[in-house]
């Protein structure tokens, strides 16, 4: 058995697993760790917990110490240059006219690395920027592009629901979002309904996605004709929560069945093939299914 701690540097960020090397640590907690760029502060949000597999105990960076008064005092230290470096940054994409769009910054905690995100619409040459950021910050300086999902994440805001983004609240990873599955859930395919404030599809698609698909591989499609006890009838409605489809009669009367009617549940789902979040064109009408 090995144990292991989860640590975030920002809120909302990937949690980073170390070895607690035998502290006594709660959520909440502040502590010092090592990170390829040098140590960094931390907080615990996934208290010491043991895991099955030795194997990570070796594989796992210790946490250095709990986090000191002069630790805090050297991160607010930091929070103070951060906001200096964000403005001259700000400044300097508008000196050189950049078309650039500047979301966030990492700033090393013993100060010797910045690193600037930012969004663009296409490739930018932000070399000078580099040179006039570095002479004007005395500190190495990193720029990296990122998507408008990461963006999201980073800024934070209250999806559709109305509730905190996933992204920033749980979600530790992006996964691959398709038009098929807004198909295969019945859902209005408008662009406002199924996307989010990032303007992609929602990842929430993703979350019932599997009992979707693993619905319609055990019943038959909407529009099948199918032979029942009653006679002939088509598949006009499912009701995948229920597990329920509803059949219409060549007279026009309709009744449901369980699922069950058609067989035994599929054991497996096959994977999902990953893909590219499709595009859809902003339209105030909702586009029918292919």
């Amino acid at each position: 058995m090995a144990t292991i701690v989860g640590v975030v540097f920002k809120k909302g960020g990937k949690v980073h697993y170390y070895d607690p090397d035998r502290l006594s640590l709660r959520v909440g907690d502040e502590v010092m760790v090592p990170t390829p760029k040098g140590p960094e502060f931390a907080v615990v949000v996934v208290p010491p917990r043991e895991i099955p597999d030795p194997r990570c105990s070796g594989q796992l960076q210790k946490v250095i110490r709990r986090a000191t008064d002069r630790d805090r005092q050297q991160k607010e230290r930091n929070e103070f240059r951060r906001d200096r470096a964000w403005r001259k940054c700000q400044e300097l994409i508008a000196k050189h006219q950049l078309p650039m769009k500047l979301v966030d910054m990492d700033y090393a905690f013993d100060g010797s690395s910045i690193t600037f995100y930012f969004t663009a619409e296409g490739r930018v040459d932000f070399r000078a920027l580099v040179r006039d950021l570095a002479s004007t910050l005395k500190t190495r300086i990193e720029l990296r592009q990122i998507g408008v999902r990461d963006e999201a994440k980073m800024i934070g805001g209250l999806g559709p629901c109305g509730r905190p983004l996933c992204c920033v609240t749980f979600l530790n990873q992006f996964h691959p979002i398709s038009i098929r599955m807004a198909k295969e859930q019945h859902l209005p395919l408008n662009p406002a309904k199924i996307s989010g404030i990032c303007g992609r599809l929602m990842c929430c698609l993703h979350y019932e996605q599997e009992a979707y698909r693993r619905f319609l591989r055990w019943v038959p499609a909407v529009g099948e004709e199918v032979e029942t006890e009653r006679g002939p009838a088509r598949v006009v409605a499912h009701d995948v929560l229920h597990e329920r489809v509803t059949l219409e009669l060549e007279g026009g009367e309709k009744f449901s069945v369980p699922a069950s009617y058609f067989g035994p549940p599929p054991q497996e789902v096959e994977p999902e093939e990953e893909v590219e979040d499709e595009v859809v064109e902003d339209t105030d009408e909702e586009l029918a299914p292919d």
